[in-house]
């Protein structure tokens, strides 16, 4: 896959900044001001986001301020398109 790196989103309150990278496995950071409590779910999102799209190798970044988890799969949902072109947009099968 050519993959470049990508930022998506923004630090603001109730959003969640993404960046992706190409990287040999997925792997998946979370920076959050109470990343005790929500660590795990955006973790969860995040790679379910990922599989969705298919995309298996990436280093996701998500610095999380409070972004609920609809604002976070877009984000990421975006983030992985941008960096990996040559996924399938969601349109592209209904030809």
């Amino acid at each position: 896959m050519n993959a470049e790196r990508v930022t998506i989103g923004s630090e603001s309150k109730g959003d969640c900044l993404i960046t992706v990278a190409p990287a040999a496995s997925l792997a998946i950071e979370v920076e959050a001001g109470n990343a005790a409590l929500v660590e795990q779910g955006i973790r969860v999102v995040a790679s379910e986001t990922a599989a969705a799209v298919g995309v298996t190798a990436a280093r996701i970044t998500v610095t999380d301020r409070g972004a609920l988890d609809y604002v976070l799969r877009a984000r990421v949902e975006t983030a992985l398109r941008s960096a990996f072109p040559e996924v399938a947009s969601p349109d592209s099968s209904t030809g």
